[in-house]
């Protein structure tokens, strides 16, 4: 038995006996089911508890149980589902060999009443075998002058499958020389039979091999193989005799190759391989030798090769006939050749250019070529013509030539390139053609000018850029090509505020890439207007252009300004005076500083950073005034030191600071009794300073007395002066002129100070115009200014006292003068108001 193949070509056709096909009868006692062979184990096969009239559960109560005789148990109960399953792999050939019917029989027992029942199960056949031959290889030796028609036998294959799956038909590789004929027998079986269909000719081939195929009638249909050799045996003749001294044929050239053209044939009355018959070429000419295949045992004559009525219309050849003693007769083939439409037109391109400049005007020729057709008559007869959307027509010139000319203008931008397709057909029937295909390139010239993508460019640049840096880049796009093509940048040479352009921005000429020369300074300039030149490298050359409007973009590079107090080219530091009577409140002075920077980076805060008495003084977050905190005490040093710093709201924020002399009297006398204090040196030796602290107090004494009449003299002339002004109108009225008085190189101003603050809408714009400054209200230190403290570039504003106070809502600037006090240190503080703390860029009025 063959192997078996369990693959999915089979599954199908069992799964669908089980759910289909499967069948049962019940009579007599006796059922019947149908399953199919090469089932899986536990395959559903017939409902025993049903057929039986029970219930499932019934089967194990009743001690239902299948009866078998002693063979393999193919099949079992399932006592869940009361149905009979396969138990184990099912093979019909193996049952009932070639039976065309397999039955399976075996009993069930119910135990309980002592009841069989007989079960027959029908295999059914599935074509899990392939037809078989008892031998891979046979071999036949046939002589070479046996006639056609003689049969061989050959082995027959076995199939052990039944039915339409068993052996059903053979078939023999395709060749001249044999055929296939199967003969059935009584029993059914298939038998091969070889026959010869044409004489064989050892000389020719003296082997042959043959593939016998055996195929059944499956679903997939099966199939086994077998080889057969086949060998020719030699034999001689006699002299053959042709039926006709000459032979003449009229073809058409197109008659297909292989074509039978005639046959020849000569007869040879002897027997056997002598009288066996050769037919060849005695004399031939190695063209027509090419062109005709003479059968050497048929003596058929077919074209080898097309035939060509031009290249020749007729044909003469000799053909002999041999046997196997070498006798030779030889006749005549005439051939001749009738013309058919068979050949295209020929289209020969005489002169053509590569490419065309698209400023060509129309009518000029672009391409000359020739048409031809090898046929005569109306086969022969040839047109041309080309798309009609193309912007050439053709032009006949003498005999068969064309001209392509131009018809219209060309745009190499729109199209760069023509695919252009003669069609030349002939009058044949039917008619011939063939397609030439001309590609045309057009050439550039330059008639397209670079153009931007924008109109204009708006380029945003932070000020203090590094110089070099690239800001932008403009491209330009010109349609036309290569050199055509080629952009090149530049700058116009405008000039802007006398320099020129060039000399704060580059451009790579190549790729468009803005560099800045210069480092730009918002403070300096804003914006910087200028064009972009776009030039092509045609000639002559094209060019456009496109404004660029580069913006600067301010930020926080400029520390705070502190316009007051300002410290004295003499090198002294300012004090200012607060009376010991002062409220808390007190205005006592004020610091005026400017950012040159806008927005926000201007907007200015001021703090109290430290204080030799904390707690004593208060600086206004967005005025910078200076007041008292609490009332002034006897206990409160004379001198009070402070620190005051200025920070801008930029990212990160810039500062800086002034430090501020107080002095706490109540009146200028004890200003000055106090002073010596301020001067004298803390030194832990001071018993060599006696002699000098002796001169000292004659030296101050003396020094006071001139101090006062000085201040006398002073206040005399500053109260000449008030009044001067006060007729002209440069002073507000009501204000007193203080008077000067100086001691010891200390000196001290009481005149008011005055100043006139501009303020705009634009923040860059705003100033303060101080007139020269006026030490009148103000005692100068020497040891103060020799103590200042370093200035402070980063301060945290969020430890001041008035930080609670929100920027967005500053005090309004009063530029008027508060003439109600009239102490001079009061006119001091009242003076300081009209100071703007923001009086920079920034202004009050512009926050």
């Amino acid at each position: 038995m063959a192997a078996r193949q369990r693959g999915g070509d089979y599954r199908a056709f069992i799964l669908l006996f089980i759910l289909l096909g499967t069948q049962s009868e019940v009579w007599a006692g006796q059922i019947l089911y149908s399953v199919a062979e090469e089932t899986e184990t536990g395959s559903f096969v017939g409902n025993i508890a049903k057929d039986l009239g029970l219930e499932p559960k019934d089967l194990a109560e009743r001690g239902v149980r299948i009866v078998s005789k002693g063979r393999t148990q193919l099949f079992a109960l399932n006592p869940r589902s009361g149905s009979l399953v396969t138990a184990g792999r099912i093979d019909r050939e193996e049952l009932c060999a070639q039976s065309a019917r397999c039955l399976v029989n075996f009993n069930i027992l119910v135990e309980d009443k002592m009841n069989l029942y007989r079960i027959e199960v029908e295999i059914m056949d599935i074509n899990d075998n392939a037809p078989k031959f008892l031998t891979e290889e046979m071999n036949v030796k046939i002589m070479e002058n046996t006639a056609p028609g003689v049969r061989f036998p050959l082995n027959e294959a076995r199939d052990p499958d039944v039915g339409t799956n068993s052996l059903q038909s053979y078939h023999l590789s395709p060749n001249r020389h044999f055929s296939l004929v199967v003969h059935t027998g009584e029993d059914g079986t298939k038998y091969p039979e070889l026959v010869l269909e044409q004489v064989l000719d050892r000389e020719e081939v003296a082997t042959h091999h043959l593939l016998l195929t055996a195929s059944d009638g499956g679903d997939p249909p099966r199939s086994g193989t077998a080889r057969v050799q086949v060998t020719a045996v030699d034999v001689n003749d006699h002299a053959p005799i042709f039926s006709l001294p000459q032979y003449q044929i009229t073809v058409p050239e197109n008659v297909p190759v292989g074509t039978r053209l005639l046959t020849v044939s000569a007869i040879d009355l002897d027997e056997g391989v002598n009288g066996e018959v050769t037919y060849s070429f005695p004399k031939i000419t190695p063209k027509i030798l090419q062109i005709f295949q003479l059968n050497s045992h048929t003596g058929e004559l077919s074209t080898l090769d097309c035939l060509d009525y031009e290249e020749s219309g007729y044909y003469e050849m000799e053909v002999q006939a041999q046997d196997g003693p070498g006798s030779i007769t030889r006749a005549k083939v005439l051939i001749t050749i009738l013309d058919v439409n068979d050949n295209a037109p020929e289209v020969t391109v005489t002169s053509v250019g590569n490419s065309i400049p698209e400023d060509t005007p129309p009518g000029t020729v672009v391409a000359l070529f020739y048409l031809q057709d090898r046929d005569s008559g109306k086969n022969g007869q040839v047109t041309c013509t080309i798309s009609e959307d193309l912007p050439f027509k053709l032009e006949r010139s003498i005999d068969n030539y064309y001209r392509l000319v131009t018809a219209e203008n060309l745009d190499r931008e729109k199209f760069s390139a023509y695919n252009i397709t003669l069609k030349a057909t002939d009058g044949g029937r039917p008619p011939l053609s063939t397609e030439t295909h001309i590609t045309m390139n057009v050439a550039d010239t330059n008639d397209n000018p670079p153009a931007f993508l924008h109109s204009s460019y708006f380029v945003y640049v932070p000020e203090n850029n590094p110089r070099g840096t690239s800001i932008f880049s403009v491209t330009a796009h010109d349609p036309d090509s290569n050199e055509n093509a080629r952009v090149t940048y530049s700058l116009s040479e405008d000039t802007l505020q006398g320099p020129s352009v060039s000399s704060y921005v580059s451009i790579n000429s190549d790729t468009g890439v803005l560099y800045a020369l210069y480092s730009f300074d918002y403070e300096q300039f804003q914006d910087l207007r200028l064009r972009v030149i776009a030039s092509d490298s045609g000639d002559p050359p094209l060019s456009s252009n496109v404004s660029l409007s580069i913006f600067v973009l301010d930020q926080n590079d400029n520390t705070p300004e502190i316009l007051y107090p300002a410290l004295p080219t003499d090198g002294s530091t300012g004090v200012e005076l607060a009376p010991r009577s002062a409220e808390p409140g007190y205005l006592v002075t004020k610091v005026v500083a400017v950012d040159r920077d806008s927005g926000q980076n201007a907007w200015l805060s001021y703090c109290l950073l430290k204080a030799s008495e904390p707690g004593l003084f208060s600086v206004e977050l967005h005025t910078g005034e200076v007041r008292t905190a609490r009332a002034l005490l006897d206990r409160d040093a004379l001198k009070q030191s402070l620190v005051v710093a200025v920070q801008d709201h930029g990212q990160p924020p810039l500062s800086a600071t002034v430090t501020l002399t107080v002095a706490v009297a109540d009146s200028i006398p004890d200003v000055l009794a106090d002073l010596d204090s301020l001067e004298v040196p803390h030194d832990s030796d001071a018993s060599g300073l006696t002699l000098y602290l002796v001169v000292a107090v004659a030296s101050v004494s003396c020094v006071f007395l001139a101090f006062v009449i000085v201040l006398l003299a002073l206040r005399l002339r500053r109260w000449h002066r008030s009044h001067m002004l006060q007729a002209s109108g440069g002073v507000p009225g009501g204000v007193p002129v203080s008077q000067f008085v100086g001691m010891d190189g200390v000196r001290a101003f009481l005149q008011t100070y005055s100043q006139e603050v501009s303020l705009t809408a634009d923040s860059r714009r705003s100033h303060v115009i101080f007139p020269q400054p006026n030490y009148a209200d103000t005692l100068i230190s020497q040891e103060s200014y020799e103590k200042k403290d370093p200035l402070l570039t980063s301060i945290d504003f969020h430890e001041c006292k008035d930080e609670a106070q929100s920027i967005q809502n500053p005090p309004i600037v009063s530029n008027s003068f508060d003439t109600t006090d009239s102490s001079p240190v009061s006119k001091l503080g009242r003076g300081a108001r009209g100071m703007g703390s923001g009086a920079g860029k920034s202004g009050w009025a512009e926050r």
